[in-house]
């Protein structure tokens, strides 16, 4: 990430080289009493290349397709960074360590972790899902869907949703598996994944 002062309009921006949707994209962190000043510039300045607003659920469903997790309603705190696919973000090296440095790396060296966070996407495209949905491997119930939106460039539904398996579970066997998801008492086939669906190599953030 990246970031810098700009000025736009009246105000001094800090844009920082960032995205919450899995696209070439900046922040525009803006002084409050300046943000409709703001507003209307960049509205002004866009008007020409087809600029359009966007609410929370378009942004919800662009995270989601890229497996973008939200803390608090995709993880928490019962959840580790092992389990979450989120164990690049830890630094094991960091100097005088960090709280639970020494439950992490025996959860590490214990093998498969016993749950794992999973991006799945349904193969029908007609259900919806919305959290809450049993996941099923092979028939039988291992977790719950956490979340979920219509993904519009995937063409389907897709969700994040924790597995369980006492025994452990491979990154390798995730492809393998047979999942579905149960929508409003239907079981429905799903594509499972622990590498984002969309832009998995991070192309498009890079372009």
């Amino acid at each position: 990430m990246t970031a810098r002062e700009i000025d736009v309009h009246y105000a001094q921006v800090l844009a920082l080289r960032v995205t919450y949707v899995g696209e070439l994209g900046w922040e525009l962190h803006v002084p409050s009493d300046l943000a409709l000043t703001v507003y209307d510039a960049l509205v002004e300045a866009g008007e020409d290349l087809g600029y359009r607003d966007v609410g929370l659920l378009a942004m919800n469903s662009l995270r989601l397709e890229k497996a973008y997790r939200d803390y608090g309603l995709d993880v928490d705190n019962t959840d580790t960074p092992i389990e979450c696919g989120l164990e690049f973000c830890v630094a094991w090296d960091k100097p005088g360590g960090f709280i639970g440095r020494d439950a992490l790396l025996r959860q590490r060296e214990a093998g498969p972790p016993k749950r794992r966070l999973v991006q799945f996407l349904l193969k029908d495209p007609e259900p919806l899902l919305f959290g809450g949905e049993p996941i099923l491997r092979d028939g039988e119930w291992v977790g719950y869907n956490r979340v979920g939106a219509y993904g519009h460039t995937l063409g389907g539904a897709v969700g994040l949703g924790m597995v369980e398996d006492e025994r452990g579970i491979p990154a390798e066997a995730i492809s393998e598996w047979n999942f579905e998801l149960e929508v409003a008492g239907r079981r429905v086939p799903a594509v499972a994944s622990l590498r984002p669906l969309y832009d998995p190599d991070r192309t498009r953030i890079k372009a």
